[in-house]
């Protein structure tokens, strides 16, 4: 057996900066810290966290008054900020900076009196929070076939948003969709699909026409995690989504088999690694890595607790 490790995988800027912060609030401010929703989207880190003291919420009046409230890599709606503020929180945001751009250019079109298209998964905690920055100009499409049901003045002012996680290849063609039936459309310079998500789904891409079997690290609610496994299906490669090592089964593998590994950007290096031992292990596997890109961006802690970092 013969794995190639996918390089860029894993941890992106976005949730090392979300998990960096929340474990300087609870240096700075003891347990018990809310979360609103989960920091990020994958099981082991939630269970991890929850076993420190923090505590995830759905709702921002399950939170005491007066208490600690961390936002989501993800983003909120600014009903959730003004919430907080009525009850007095301590609120810290770590949202992705990649995902704040995307608020931005929905508040901006919205000024200008555009109605705004997003296209992204309807329940989706980025998609919540985006939307909420502009309800009542706000439309969500999940796929071309949504674009032919929009019911939107042929001459309106019409523009375009993407939820960051997203397939890179499916948003494209629904942006051609929106293009093509509304050729006034506008949208930002470039989509908003973020760097790690693009560069994770170009790695899987390129490596995986010289694989059998695609094992991916990532939890079932990760929206990009999903997007992995689903480029691999697609380019009829068996492939499975899985949190940790224990949901690896041995009767997924022949042992002449190339398996490429990847992870999600909220999936912890750890357990790729636990995954590549038990390759190991029973199938004598040998590891190559292989870098499609490189990645250098880093994000810096949340205002509120750079000032008290540097206290």
């Amino acid at each position: 057996m013969h794995i190639l490790l996918a390089n860029p995988r894993g941890f992106c800027a976005g949730v090392n900066m979300a998990i960096d912060a929340l474990e300087k609030a609870i240096q700075f401010f003891g347990t018990p810290i809310y979360a609103y929703h989960e920091i990020v989207h994958n099981r082991p880190i939630v269970e991890l966290y929850t076993a420190k003291g923090v505590v995830f919420v759905d709702s921002i009046s399950e939170v005491p008054e007066g208490g600690t409230v961390l936002y989501s890599a993800h983003g909120v709606s600014p009903e959730i900020r003004e919430q907080s503020i009525a009850r007095k929180l301590r609120a810290i945001d770590a949202t992705c900076p990649l995902v704040t751009k995307v608020h931005m250019e929905a508040i901006k079109y919205a000024k200008e009196g555009y109605t705004i298209v997003l296209i992204g998964h309807e329940g989706h905690d980025e998609v919540i929070g985006t939307m909420g920055e502009a309800p009542a100009a706000m439309v969500l499409i999940e796929n071309a076939g949504d674009v032919a049901s929009m019911v939107v003045p042929a001459d309106a002012k019409i523009a375009f948003l993407t939820q960051t996680t997203l397939s890179v290849d499916e948003t494209k063609g629904i942006i051609a969709a929106l293009k093509a039936k509304y050729p006034q459309i506008v949208g930002p310079g470039k989509d908003d699909i973020c760097y790690a998500t693009q560069n994770r789904q170009e790695a899987v891409t390129e490596l995986v026409p010289e694989v059998d079997i695609v094992i991916v690290l990532g939890s079932q609610n990760s929206s990009n995690s999903n997007r992995l496994a689903e480029i691999a299906l697609q380019k009829g490669r068996r492939a499975h989504l899985i949190d940790r090592v224990e949901e690896m089964r041995e009767d997924w593998f022949r042992p002449g088999d190339t398996v490429l590994v990847t992870a999600g950007a909220s999936a912890p290096e750890e357990h790729v690694q636990d995954c590549i031992a038990f390759l190991r292990d029973r199938f004598a596997a040998t590891v190559e890595n292989r870098v499609i890109r490189e990645e250098h961006v880093k994000f810096p802690l949340p205002r509120e607790l750079r000032v008290l970092a540097n206290a």
